[in-house]
């Protein structure tokens, strides 16, 4: 009870501002209530009126229920509207937190989950969040209801009442089983879901590489598996409910029974009025439906508290770890940093082993050296996507551990070997790092990027949908895309971690002249395996075992570091 108050307590806190539509949803029910109870006592006086021939009453009650009918609807028309509108805004501000925490999650946490596991939590999960305030206020007005009406069985006969009081105890009893064995059924339900969408989302991701391996039979197969996994627990969740609601069905219909035969014996000996009998029968109708909405609301209450237990966990706890920052705000960012003896691993060995290194402000610098030697590494670090590092590492000679998000992230852009594009037109990817982007200045950046001829030849030009992860473009044409983005976002730092890896050499070319005409005001890191794109650098740092073994000029390198002559020379060769 006390976790399920705490659950209540969270979604509260987002239920606050649509308090007032709320209190007139319940307001609404409350009259539905009242209806509730007047109506079956107006039914049997039809019947009444029917049996005895009393015509014109029997018109005027037909009257009376149609324009109460007619009240009705217009009230459960108004309330169900309310309860949506508080609904939707509702589950907008729960699953727009729960995307926002996600995005605040530390790269090891998202890596180590598949995405299914935050699809589940933004939609379904943020669902369930959102219809607990809806299901309450419908329960105790329910209870309210039902409470009348039993209330209205004991006034007119104390036996029946009792008769009916047992019987729900009952069906509850019944249906409190079938719900205590669906609950440990429904959490394996999610657990296989996520894991099914995960994997479900990968394969399409990778559809282009599965055809080319010519493995679409074995993903099939996977896929297929994870299929036979959710629809079985689907099955076992299914199977339980139709046994226990076969029971119920039967339990029901024994009552029925039981209750005619008792309001015979009423009537015949204790003096019971077949209109007050009528009256019963129709109650009892009602008591039924009582205990059908009690064990929804049970049902509902433990999927909602699954649901609040998970997004909880993303919000606050030790599993989904948060990406931390500092306070310190830096203004008018200059763009030197430096490396002291930084050491850094994924797993047990060591990707920086001591590395140490100082990049001034204006400056370009490139990094080489063999695959694995921890050259993405330092991009990462330097952005802050990994904790966990031995060492410091300063931006204008401020820690990055001291510095708020803004001061790393709002001044550092980095283009990546293999950039992910949104399923969004070319303009709308631009607009995402820069909302306020005029067509102008966007396109400007496409233009260095060397990506305007191809733009301007698509039949929709800036507003062409580019698929999801950039599939209706080439590699080239990604990275430009990419490159265009960082140009856009005109942070004192850019990183280029093997940008021009997909080009052809006349494109590289012409990237390399535009990085060249951002050298004299920004701050430039370029990775790169082909060393005729990094030969004007202001610096090389040659990278091997986690440390800088070299640095100097293309030209100093050439003559000092063997394992950089080697590499150029191979590069030449080929």
């Amino acid at each position: 009870m006390k976790e399920t108050i705490n659950n209540l307590k969270f979604v509260w806190k987002y239920a606050k501002k649509e308090k007032k539509r709320l209190i007139l949803y319940v307001f609404l029910e409350l009259i539905s209530f009242i209806i509730n109870i007047i109506m079956p006592i107006l039914s049997a006086q039809i019947i009444v009126n029917l049996t005895s021939n009393s015509y014109y009453q029997l018109a005027m009650i037909a009257i009376v229920i149609f324009l109460i009918n007619c009240f009705s609807n217009f009230g459960n028309f108004i309330a169900k509207r309310t309860y949506q509108r508080s609904f939707r805004s509702i589950l907008i501000d729960i699953q727009t937190d729960i995307g926002k925490e996600i995005l605040s999650l530390d790269n090891k946490t998202l890596e180590n989950n598949g995405s299914g596991v935050f699809i589940q939590r933004i939609s379904n999960d943020g669902m369930k969040l959102s219809e607990a305030i809806g299901w309450l206020t419908t329960l105790l007005t329910d209870i309210l209801k039902n409470i009348g009406v039993f209330i209205a069985i004991y006034v007119v006969n104390m036996y029946f009442f009792l008769f009916e009081l047992l019987t729900f105890i009952v069906i509850k009893i019944i249906n409190h089983h079938r719900i205590k064995i669906q609950k440990n059924i429904d959490k394996k339900i999610r657990e296989t879901q996520e894991k099914s969408i995960s994997f479900v989302g990968e394969t399409v991701r990778g559809a282009r590489d599965i055809k080319m391996l010519n493995s679409e039979e074995n993903f099939v197969n996977k896929i297929k598996n994870f299929i036979i996994d959710v629809n079985q627990t689907k099955y076992d969740w299914s199977d339980n409910n139709r046994r226990h609601m076969s029971l119920t069905r039967f339990s029901n219909n024994l009552c029925d029974l039981c209750e005619i035969l008792l309001l015979i014996i009423l009537i015949k000996y204790n003096g019971l009025a077949v209109a007050s009998a009528i009256v019963l029968f129709n109650y009892s109708n009602k008591t039924r439906g009582f205990s059908n909405i009690l064990d929804n609301f049970t049902n509902f209450l433990q999927e909602f508290n699954l649901s609040a237990l998970r997004v909880r966990e993303i919000m606050n706890s030790e599993k989904f770890t948060k990406e931390t920052f500092g306070t310190k705000h830096l203004k008018g960012v200059k763009g030197n940093f430096e490396f002291k003896n930084v050491i850094f691993s994924y797993g047990k060995n060591n990707v920086l082993n001591d590395l140490s290194f100082k990049v001034n402000a204006n400056e370009t610098v490139a990094f080489v050296g063999k695959s694995g030697v921890g050259k993405t590494t330092i991009f990462s670090l330097l952005c802050k996507m990994y904790d966990g590092y031995e060492g410091k590492i300063t931006i204008d000679g401020v820690d990055i551990q001291e510095l708020d998000k803004d001061s790393i992230r709002g001044n550092i852009t980095i283009v990546s070997q293999d950039p992910y594009i949104f399923n969004l037109s070319i303009k709308d990817n631009l607009k995402l790092v820069c909302k306020n982007l005029t067509d102008k200045q966007m396109k400007e950046a496409c233009k260095m990027a060397c990506l305007d001829e191809f733009i301007e030849s698509l039949p929709d030009k800036y507003d062409t949908i580019v698929g999801e992860g950039g599939v209706t473009l080439s590699g080239g044409q990604k990275q430009r895309l990419a490159i265009a983005r960082a140009f856009v976002q005109k942070t004192e730092i850019i990183l280029f971690d093997e940008a021009t890896s997909a080009l052809d050499n006349e494109t590289q070319h012409e990237i390399a002249k535009a990085i060249d005409n951002l050298k004299k005001d920004y701050t430039i890191l370029i990775i790169a395996h082909r060393l005729s794109t990094i030969k004007n650098a202001n610096r090389i740092l040659f990278i091997e075992d986690g440390k800088v073994k070299k640095e100097g000029t293309h030209e100093e390198l050439l003559t000092t570091c063997k394992s950089y002559k080697e590499l150029y020379e191979s590069e030449i060769e080929k």
